[in-house]
C-alpha cells in the first residue's frame, strides 16, 4: 500500500511535481509557428488529473496575465473555504417605530454584497418588505453600503470605457449590475423616436433629442449618441438621427452609481407596489440596535459560481473575491483582505504561487498574474476536492453553453470544460479534457499583440485536439 498511498499524495499535491518540460506535441508546434508566435509568448501545461503525470509542458512556472482564467482561483477558493450552500444577505432595517403600515423614521437598506441581486430579486425584495405591511416610509431611505471599504476607483481606468457594464466597481449594495436596458425605437406613426428603459429609477433622466428621418437604416439612418450629460451620473442624452425602416435598438449601459442606482430603483418598484416615500436618499450607516424588517438571501454560493465562471461575470467574481475576505478576517471587505484569504488557502493546499498577483479576483486587470503551473495545480485540488460536482459543473462546455458556446463545437459534447480568458494581448484556456475515459487537466496561457490575429485560439484548439486523440 506505500506505493499507492505515495502515489495518491504526490497526486493531490502538484507542486511538489517537477516540471521536466516533457517533449512537446508537433502539431501544437506547427501551429504556434504559423501564427508567428515567439516562443517566449507561449506557456502550457497538460497533466493527467489522477497521479499528475506531465503530458505535455512549455514555460509553465512563467507568470503571465491570465484574463478571466484566475477566476477558477477565486471561485474555488470560495466554494472550499465558504461551501456551497453559503449566502449574502440583503436586509431592511430601522430604528423608528412603525404604526398602522407607516414607517415614521428612516428605512435602512443594508448591503451584504449579494453578487445576484437582479432587478427581479430586487422586486422580490421590495415585494416581501410590502408583504410586512409596511406602505409609507416617511423619513429618508438610506442606503448602507458600509461592508465594503474599497478605494475610490474610475471604472473608466481599464479601457476607457466607464459605461459598459463589465466594468462596473463593487458595492456593497449591489443592484442588477448597475445596468439600464435602453430600448429606441422608431414609431413613423406618431414621426417620433422613443427612448424607454429598464429598469427606470425615479432619479434618472433620458433626454431624448434623436430625429426621425426617412431613407435606408444605414448612414444618417442610424447616427445615434449617447452622452452621461451630469457629473451626478443621473441624467443622459441620446442624439442623432434615425431612420423609420430601422428596427428597435436594444443597448445596454450602466450609467449610476451604485447608491443612486439602488435608490432609484427601490423607489420605482416601492410605487409600483403601492407603497409612499416621504423623503429621499441618503447614504449612511445603519444605527446599532435597529431592528430587523427583512433578511432576504441570495442565491447559494454554488449557484452563483456557476453564473460567475460559465458567463465570465467579472462583478460577481469580484465581490466574491471581497467575500472571502470578509468571511476570513473580518469586515469590513478589502482587497487586500481577499488576496490575503486566497493565498492563504492556496498555501493550505500546497499550490504554488511564485509570481502570483491576484488584484481584484477576476482577470479585468493589466496586473494580475499566474502561471500555468498554478492554475494546472488549482485544477487538479479542485478535482479531487470534496466540492469537485459543484466546481465542474460551473466550467463552460464546449460547443454547449456559457463563453464555449460557439467555440471547439466539433469536439464530443461534454469532452471538454474550459474557463476562457481574454484580454488586449492575452488569450488563455484552463479547465479539464476527458478522452478514452481518462481526464486530463489543460492550461494554455498566451500573452503577444499576435492574440488579436487568433493565433492564441487556434493554439487552444491544437492543444484540444492533442488530448482527444491522446491515449
Amino acid at each position: 500500500m506505500r506505493p499507492f498511498l505515495l502515489l495518491c499524495l504526490i497526486g493531490l499535491h502538484a507542486s511538489t511535481i517537477a516540471l521536466a518540460e516533457p517533449d512537446t506535441a508537433p502539431s501544437v508546434e506547427r501551429v504556434i509557428e504559423q501564427g508567428a508566435l515567439p516562443d517566449a509568448a507561449v506557456s502550457y501545461l497538460v497533466q493527467d488529473v489522477a497521479d499528475g503525470r506531465v503530458l505535455l509542458a512549455r514555460h509553465a512556472r512563467v507568470a503571465r496575465a491570465p484574463g478571466s482564467t484566475i477566476k477558477l482561483l477565486t471561485t474555488y477558493a470560495a466554494l472550499d473555504e465558504l461551501g456551497p450552500a453559503y449566502t449574502f444577505h440583503t436586509r431592511a432595517r430601522t430604528s423608528a417605530p412603525i404604526a398602522a403600515g407607516v414607517l415614521h423614521g428612516d428605512l435602512y437598506l443594508q448591503g451584504g454584497g449579494d453578487p445576484y441581486l437582479t432587478l427581479e430579486r430586487w422586486w422580490r425584495f421590495a415585494a416581501e418588505l410590502r408583504a410586512t405591511g409596511l406602505r409609507t416610509i416617511r423619513g429618508d431611505v438610506v442606503i448602507d453600503d458600509h461592508a465594503y471599504s474599497l478605494p475610490a476607483a474610475d471604472p473608466a481606468a481599464f479601457d476607457g470605457h466607464p459605461n459598459r457594464p463589465y466594468n462596473v466597481l463593487p458595492n456593497a449594495l449591489m443592484v442588477n449590475f448597475q445596468s439600464i436596458d435602453f430600448r429606441i425605437v422608431a414609431d413613423p406613426r406618431t414621426q417620433r423616436v422613443r427612448v424607454s428603459a429598464i429598469p427606470w429609477p425615479v432619479n434618472f433622466r433620458i433626454d431624448d433629442r434623436i430625429r426621425l428621418i426617412g431613407g435606408r437604416c444605414s448612414g444618417a439612418g442610424d447616427r445615434i449618441d449617447y452622452a452621461v450629460a451630469s457629473a451626478a451620473r443621473d441624467h443622459v442624452v441620446f442624439s442623432g438621427t434615425l431612420s423609420a425602416r430601422c428596427k428597435p435598438i436594444e443597448i445596454t449601459h450602466a450609467v449610476m452609481r451604485a447608491p443612486q442606482y439602488a435608490f432609484g430603483t427601490f423607489a420605482a418598484l416601492w410605487r409600483e407596489l403601492g407603497g409612499r416615500i416621504r423623503g429621499g436618499l441618503r447614504i449612511g450607516a445603519t444605527p446599532p440596535g435597529a431592528g430587523t424588517l427583512l433578511d432576504f438571501e441570495s442565491a447559494p454560493l454554488a449557484d452563483l459560481v456557476k453564473l460567475t465562471d460559465k458567463y465570465s461575470n467579472n462583478l460577481m467574481a469580484r465581490e466574491i473575491f471581497l467575500a472571502l475576505g470578509a468571511a476570513r478576517f473580518g469586515a469590513p471587505a478589502t482587497l487586500a483582505k481577499g488576496v490575503a484569504a486566497v493565498e492563504d488557502w492556496a498555501r493550505a493546499r500546497a499550490i504554488p504561487l511564485d509570481g502570483l498577483v491576484l488584484d481584484n479576483g477576476s482577470g479585468l486587470s493589466r496586473r494580475t498574474r499566474v502561471s500555468a503551473e498554478t492554475l494546472a495545480a488549482l485544477l487538479r485540488t479542485a478535482y479531487h476536492g470534496r466540492y469537485a460536482p459543484e466546481f465542474l459543473a460551473s466550467l463552460p462546455l464546449a460547443g454547449i453553453d456559457g463563453t464555449l458556446r460557439e467555440h471547439l463545437r466539433e469536439t464530443p459534447p461534454g469532452a471538454v470544460r474550459l474557463k476562457t480568458g481574454h484580454i488586449d494581448d492575452a488569450s488563455a484556456v484552463a479547465g479539464y479534457v476527458t478522452t478514452h475515459g481518462q481526464t486530463y487537466v489543460l492550461v494554455s496561457m498566451i500573452n503577444d499583440p499576435r492574440v488579436a490575429t487568433g493565433a492564441a485560439e487556434r493554439v487552444h484548439q491544437a492543444l484540444v485536439d492533442w488530448v482527444l486523440a491522446h491515449r
